[in-house]
């Protein structure tokens, strides 16, 4: 049986009181959301807190509020709660879609959306035991100084898994964090480094406490699709979330792809815009459009065997997932994944 280190856990009320003890313990301290996600990590000894700051009780980082732009998400809202949430559904489909699909019904139960976007990379040299990684003298990742992946490489390439994220950077989201000495906001599309070890841009004592989404027009269309071994559970051997803009005539204004599960941050595949836009749904051009950008995100993605799954047939899945997101988007046929 795998325990969990010794730890001391604290319960603030407020965020004020998290951030004060994050600044009092600096690096001894990690906060914990729903644990889904920390606390096999835990177990594996990827981390070792002296102190856990719990933002369970933290009750002014739950709820989805309207604001004069859009809509703010409070970090600790439930994977779960978002994913039913008629008002994503109905106007942020490619979020709620990405949301449901995260892990299983109980984790999600738990989960939450900071925690998701906050998600540690992953690789399949890195989530294991203690043990196992030791037996071959560990990795850059954590406690060693050989990349598994890339023989030779001197840079990490464990893989962002977070599914909410492809579908944050095609709605446009920011970031609210907050720290003991004030607030930034910031565009999800910035937050990332190409950066397996650390891919977040973070500082010391930040905490996120919510993620704000602009107001979608009328013809918008979005879609997450995602691949796994079990449709039930698993982390994303490919992740992709599209946008689809209709304006009146019924024509593409503007469209979007965001893949993940590749690399350490999240991939926009390039010119989906300039292919799409002007073409229209049911007709020739948007087939023939569509096509092109399948083919554009095969030759950017180039996923390698940094996580379980094999990398040749996850290259092969990029134009088919993509094909499939971006009609789905169009459609309005829900989420692209199997059972």
């Amino acid at each position: 049986m795998l325990r969990l280190p010794a730890c001391e856990v604290a319960n603030p009320r407020t965020v004020d009181q998290a951030l004060a003890l994050l600044a009092e313990h600096g690096d001894a301290a990690m906060l914990i959301a729903g644990g889904t996600d920390l606390v096999p990590n835990m177990k594996h000894r990827l981390f070792e807190p002296e102190l856990l700051v719990s933002l369970a009780g933290v009750d002014e980082l739950r709820g989805v509020r309207e604001t004069p732009d859009g809509i703010e998400i409070g970090a600790m809202s439930t994977l779960a709660a978002l994913a039913r949430d008629e008002q994503l559904i109905a106007n942020y489909p490619a979020l709620a879609q990405a949301v449901s699909l995260v892990a299983g019904p109980q984790l999600r139960n738990m989960g939450t959306l900071g925690g998701n976007v906050m998600l540690d990379t992953r690789c399949q040299w890195y989530n294991q035991t203690y043990f196992w990684r030791k037996s071959l003298g560990f990795c850059l990742k954590k406690d060693g100084d050989t990349c598994h992946v890339v023989k030779g490489g001197s840079k990490c390439v464990a893989a962002a898994s977070n599914d909410s994220v492809p579908a944050l950077m095609t709605l446009g989201a920011s970031l609210v964090l907050r720290c003991s000495t004030g607030e930034r906001v910031v565009s999800v599309d910035d937050f990332w480094k190409a950066d397996g070890i650390a891919n977040k841009r973070v500082e010391p004592g930040e905490l996120l406490v919510a993620v704000r989404l602009p107001r979608t027009a009328a013809g918008h269309r979005g879609a997450y699709g995602k691949l796994r071994d079990r449709g039930s559970i698993d982390f994303p051997l490919l992740g992709m979330a599209a946008r689809v803009d209709l304006d009146a005539s019924g024509k593409v204004a503007d469209a979007d792809l965001v893949v993940t599960a590749l690399q350490a941050r999240p991939v926009r595949i390039k010119q989906v815009a300039e292919i799409l836009t002007g073409t229209e749904p049911g007709r020739a051009n948007f087939d023939a459009a569509v096509e092109a950008a399948c083919t554009q995100a095969a030759k950017q993605c180039k996923p390698m065997p940094n996580i379980p799954g094999d990398h040749d047939y996850r290259r092969a899945m990029v134009p088919v997932y993509a094909r499939r997101t971006l009609r789905a988007a169009v459609d309005q046929a829900g989420p692209v994944h199997h059972i």
